[in-house]
């Protein structure tokens, strides 16, 4: 059997198409929890991609979620449905299965990076009611990008598989994060993402406009491009005009950070994403 690299998840959720969902759940020091934060990963990502950000969040008292996304990292590696709307049911089961959205306390916050916030707006467009607010990292809706499947697949087409060592795989990545989403087989070290799995992620990306979904989304918004991201400038100044009139919807950009906003400068994302929950709390007493 593979041997993954990295802490294990805390527990596991079953969908109601059979997907297992590897989740955390990160308890606050103090009672009750200032808010609900969950957390979604880009593409090829896992849970862990968040562990410097954790204790920033948690010290203020929020209670903080991480879950690998459908098809990532611990959770069932080949879904066969990886479409967006299977994607925005799970945020649902995770939602409801650990009462993220009872009854008397704030709904929760979804803090999504790229297909994350893809994922988090959706979403939020799809069931209004169930969150509070969003924070969006290098992700909106964009346009459709038939160029997308065949980029994405040079991608991983260019990772040097096996690794001899996690260490090694830090080092093609970029970010040790990177080495802790990793199996060891016979021939050695690979990442937990299975190439036709993270391409049919992404296929609808290619030809559907999710203009419209985020137009219908109603809530206080964060929106963190980085600087060196790859993130246009013209698509985030774009996003408020997209919504109506008077939706909430605050743009932050992160010097010297890429893609990988929440690796790259965990600190200057957590200071953007403090000022905007703390804003929340103070209009919300």
């Amino acid at each position: 059997m593979p041997t993954p690299t990295g802490p294990l998840p805390t527990g596991s959720l079953t969908t109601p198409d059979g997907i297992r969902l590897a989740y955390r759940d990160h308890a606050p020091g103090r009672k009750p929890a200032a808010r609900s934060l969950l957390l979604l990963h880009g593409l090829a990502g896992h849970l862990g991609e968040w562990d410097d950000l954790l204790p920033l969040l948690l010290a203020d008292g929020h209670r903080v979620v991480t879950y690998d996304g459908r098809g990532h990292g611990a959770s069932t590696r080949r879904p066969a449905d990886m479409s967006r709307a299977a994607c925005v049911r799970d945020v649902l089961t995770v939602v409801r299965s650990l009462g993220l959205a009872l009854p008397g306390q704030a709904p929760p916050t979804l803090v999504g990076q790229s297909l994350g916030g893809h994922t988090a707006f959706l979403a939020a467009a799809a069931h209004p009611d169930l969150f509070h607010s969003l924070i969006l990292i290098e992700a909106g809706p964009g346009d459709p990008d038939p160029a997308l499947p065949a980029h994405i697949a040079t991608w991983m087409d260019s990772w040097p598989t096996p690794f001899d060592s996690p260490s090694r795989a830090a080092d093609f990545f970029g970010h040790a994060s990177w080495s802790r989403n990793l199996e060891h087989r016979p021939d050695g070290w690979h990442p937990r993402a299975d190439r036709a799995t993270m391409l049919a992620a992404i296929e609808e990306l290619a030809e559907t406009s999710y203009t419209p979904q985020w137009a219908a989304t109603t809530c206080p918004t964060l929106v963190v491009r980085g600087a060196r991201g790859t993130m246009a400038a013209a698509d985030a100044v774009r996003m408020p005009t997209d919504r109506a009139p008077g939706t909430r919807t605050d743009l932050a950009v992160i010097e010297d950070a890429g893609h990988d906003v929440h690796l790259d400068q965990p600190r200057r994302l957590y200071a953007a994403m403090a000022g905007f929950l703390n804003s929340l709390i103070q209009a919300d007493s």
